[in-house]
Formats: structure tokens, C-alpha cells, sequence
């Protein structure tokens, strides 16, 4: 991986899951993240509960103005997912610096793979190390397509 990016003056990112403000995540996935749009509370409170956190806080008010989630064994895999920059946040290089700090994070796991699903942001990513699979034919999916009706 490149080193991490700096994180824009005035923000700050935390790995504290009592930090996350699940409602603003919750809202932000089910309203506006096509991957998400339509995933029940509960679900997401139950993600948010088994997976590691990460968010961006704006230092001066304290308020949540993006998030990730990383599901892993901590051993050999994980995924990053639910990637969310608030609207009003974005164009400043915060989701770039918290997906770099979500990887640094996860560093000392020594993780062989971290996968990653995105229809529109394969360049924040590729800045990070991230490249798409060498043999995507290998890779296969069980889909429950009665969950909720998400998609993603």
C-alpha cells in the first residue's frame, strides 16, 4: 500500500464504534448509497455491532461526516464496505484518507486479502493499492435476494 493520506486539517478519524452516530449511517446508506438504499435500521445496527467501525469527525463540532465498515477474521481476510463521505463533506480528500487509514489499521493483522466492491470509485481506491482481480472468474456469490430487497 502508498502511505496514508493526510487527513484535511479540522477532522478527525476514530475507530471507536461508540462514536458512530448510527442514525447518520443509517440515513446516509438507506437514502443515498445504491448499494444500501433500503437496508432496515435493525440490519444496520447489527452491522455496525459485528464489524470494525471507522469514521470522520469534524473536530470543532463533533458531528460524523463519513464511514466505513470492515468485516474480517482478523487472520487472513476482510472486506471494506459501506464507504460513505456525506455530500456536503465531499471533494476533500476525506474518503480517500479514512479507506487509507481503515487499510493501516488493519496492517498489523497481516491480511492477505482485503476486497472491496464499487461501481464509481475505482480511482480513490487504485490511489490505495487497490486493483481489480486478477482472475474475477474464480470469485463467485451466493445472493439472497429475499434480504430486504437491497441489492448491494
Amino acid at each position: 500500500m502508498n502511505d496514508v493520506p493526510a487527513l484535511p486539517e479540522g477532522y478527525e478519524i476514530s475507530a471507536d464504534p461508540d462514536r458512530v452516530d448510527v442514525e447518520r449511517v443509517h440515513h446516509w446508506l438507506s437514502t443515498d448509497a445504491y448499494w444500501a438504499v433500503g437496508r432496515p435500521r435493525e440490519k444496520q445496527e447489527r452491522a455496525v455491532r459485528e464489524s470494525l467501525n471507522f469514521g470522520v469527525y469534524d473536530v470543532s463540532s463533533g458531528e460524523q461526516v463519513a464511514y466505513a465498515r470492515v468485516v474480517t477474521d482478523r487472520a487472513d481476510f476482510a472486506w471494506l464496505c459501506d464507504v460513505y463521505v456525506d455530500r456536503s463533506a465531499r471533494g476533500k480528500g476525506l474518503g480517500t484518507a479514512l479507506v487509507g487509514a481503515v487499510c493501516e489499521y488493519l496492517r498489523p493483522y497481516g491480511l492477505r486479502r482485503v476486497l472491496l466492491a464499487t461501481q464509481d470509485a475505482h480511482g480513490v481506491y487504485e490511489k490505495l493499492g487497490f486493483r481489480a482481480l486478477d482472475e474475477p472468474d474464480r470469485w463467485m456469490a451466493l445472493v439472497n435476494e429475499r434480504a430486504a430487497g437491497v441489492t448491494g
